[in-house]
């Protein structure tokens, strides 16, 4: 979409995934900047799906600047006002709520979708097709945030789960749902009823209008949005850098999904994923099944028993 913008969080250390990085590549670079199933790294995927929805000069990428050895050289073709650097990591809300505000100047108005870099999907035009139904949807109702979820195939217990309510009325592609609540990391018994009762994973993919995004930040996290305050006036100027350390410095870590959204379920809906095979590689043993199946992100194929 023309005016359609997106945030790509590639900014997280990936510890848990350490081990096996560092047998893939050799040293302790994040996941993200690593070919963990295919020869692509999961960043490059993760900019391709993007691409083929939005423009590049309307795609940010957040990064940490300790893991600049990495993401230098990989993102050395683009813009620098496209590669928002963190000084430090803090967790997912400051990151999305620095990106909004660089966002502002960059690729202003339309919806924003925010996609994180750690995700492995086997049919990338379909799930896009989703993140365009999303749109849709914002761009009828700016003040409704929209998450895709996931048609779960298992109960799995180390995954966020989103309890649908009832549908959402109007023109739109795919189904589209209330949120009831969320439920994190649940029991496999728990996960088993919720499979059941048609609850979907939490796949961490937003939709939403950045202006209606960060006005909840502001709702939520005070703290947060005083202190990106001096941030905020000096983005676009060469005195951004500095107004970003001093604003991290008094920061703690702070969860976009469980300290922002999750505040406010009744400004949500979420777009089922169905028929698309789709996995976190957060944790080292699913990242292995992922491998183990062989399957290739750039050749096409769905490989749907690839996370069964």
């Amino acid at each position: 979409m023309k005016t359609a913008s997106a945030i790509i969080l590639a900014g997280g250390n990936g510890e848990r995934l350490r081990p096996l990085t560092r047998l893939l590549v050799g040293d302790d670079r994040p996941k993200q900047f690593c070919p963990v199933v295919g020869e692509e790294t999961l960043l490059d995927q993760t900019r391709r799906r993007a691409a083929a929805v939005i423009a590049t000069d309307r795609t940010l990428i957040v990064v940490t600047r300790e893991h600049e050895p990495y993401y230098a050289p990989a993102l050395a073709e683009l813009p620098a006002r496209n590669v928002v650097e963190q000084p430090v990591g803090r967790g997912t809300a400051p990151a999305i709520l620095y990106a909004l505000l660089r966002l502002r100047t960059v690729a202003p108005g339309g919806t924003v979708a925010i996609l994180p870099s750690d995700h492995y999907v086997d049919d990338d035009a379909a799930f896009m097709a989703r993140v365009e139904g999303a749109m849709e949807v914002v761009t009828a109702r700016p003040d409704t945030i929209v998450l895709l979820g996931v048609e779960p195939d298992r109960p799995e217990s180390q995954y966020g789960w989103i309890e649908p309510a009832d549908v959402v009325l109007g023109p739109w592609s795919w189904p589209v749902y209330g949120v009831r609540r969320f439920w994190e990391k649940p029991s496999e018994e728990t996960a088993r009823r919720l499979m059941r009762a048609g609850a979907l994973w939490n796949s961490f993919v937003i939709v939403a209008d950045p202006t209606v995004l960060e006005h909840l930040v502001r709702r939520a996290l005070p703290a947060l949005a005083d202190a990106f305050g001096s941030l905020r006036a000096l983005s676009g100027t060469d005195r951004e850098s500095e107004a970003a350390r001093i604003a991290y410095a008094l920061l703690g870590p702070t969860d976009f999904s469980r300290d922002v959204l999750e505040q406010y379920p009744e400004r949500l809906a979420v777009l089922p994923v169905t028929g698309t095979a789709w996995t976190d590689l957060g944790d080292p043993a699913r990242a292995c099944d992922a491998r183990a199946s062989g399957v290739s992100s750039n050749s096409g194929a769905r490989g749907t028993t690839a996370f069964r």
